[in-house]
């Protein structure tokens, strides 16, 4: 018998969560996901350090300030990453603009312009941004302007059915966070059928799949394999190295869980407003708090990043 991964493979998309070029060649996914921790924890590894000089040495010629810098240190790990994945790649708007319309569009059409000039297709990239309803904003002007947009953090349905009006091309709703959240506050124990984050994706799926919402459902943030088992047949799933490999060593059977012809029990169709968003992300604790530390986490590792590049121009000057 094949490996889970194999027969994964045969139900969804997989994608490759990490910077770590050599695993995403291990495991041949079809897209790559990024963002700023994972970037940071790559800058880390000797095998990148070409990438990171070549920014500091861009930056160092023009007298570029370390924001100028990290980008374009993220667009040299997404053009590296294209070569190696048939698909996607998506690299993150910096998680200070969470909350800004502008500057989150500007940041996008900077990454996307950057790519372009290297000969990278905006047709190949998917702009990352967080499911405030400012990002939702951004990305409905994004979409317009053929910028395809991957929709992170995402903890609710309120989220997900801004996301889908706003037009995005994919949404990423987190897992194992919702898992934490839960038990951090007494839940559980807990089986993958009964996994909060994973039902919480379920909802999500049902509710596009019974409307014919054309938004990709990426299932992310995974703790363990059985969450990604009761997850098999999402749209796409975007997955750690340590997971894959778990996935590719057990040949057990991997039943499919999710079909778009075998949606039940979706939520009723409704329309959201800023109003009606911000007051369901009011009342869902969870997902107000979950967003709200993932925000601090990237926009932390941004500003470390920043740090490490701002330490290596005043080498170079």
């Amino acid at each position: 018998m094949t490996s889970k991964l194999e027969q994964l493979r045969a139900m969804s998309i997989v994608v490759a969560d990490t910077g770590d070029m050599e695993a995403i060649r291990a495991f041949k996914p079809t897209d790559s996901t990024t963002n700023p921790s994972l970037i940071l924890k790559a800058t880390q590894m000797p095998a990148y350090a070409h990438l990171v000089d070549e920014a500091v040495q861009w930056g160092s010629r023009r007298g570029a300030p370390p924001k100028a810098v990290t980008d374009r240190l993220a667009v040299n790990f997404g053009v590296e990453l294209t070569k190696i994945v048939p698909g996607r790649v998506s690299t993150e708007v910096d998680a200070d603009l969470s909350f800004d319309v502008q500057g989150s569009i500007a940041k996008a059409r900077s990454l996307i312009a950057d790519y372009e000039a290297r000969g990278v297709s905006r047709d190949r990239i998917l702009i990352k941004l967080a499911s405030t309803w400012e990002g939702v904003q951004a990305a409905t002007v994004l979409q317009k302007e053929g910028i395809d947009c991957n929709m992170t953090l995402m903890f609710s349905l309120a989220q997900a059915v801004a996301c889908a009006q706003a037009g995005a091309f994919l949404i990423s709703p987190f897992v194992g966070r919702i898992l934490d959240w839960h038990v951090k506050n007494g839940g559980g124990p807990y089986t993958p059928e009964t996994d909060p984050g994973v039902l919480s994706v379920r909802q999500i799926y049902a509710y596009y799949k019974a409307y014919g919402i054309k938004t990709v459902v990426m299932g992310a943030s995974f703790r363990n394999t059985g969450e990604i088992e009761a997850l098999a047949g999402c749209d796409r799933l975007t997955i750690s190295p340590h997971l894959l490999e778990q996935l590719s060593q057990d040949e057990g059977a991997l039943e499919r869980k999710l079909s778009p012809d075998s949606v039940r029990n979706a939520p009723a169709k409704f329309d959201i407003d800023e109003k009606l968003f911000r007051w369901m992300m009011n009342e869902d604790a969870m997902a107000s708090e979950k967003l709200a530390e993932g925000i601090r986490i990237f926009a932390h590792d941004l500003a470390s990043l920043r740090k490490v590049v701002d330490t290596r121009l005043a080498a170079a000057a």
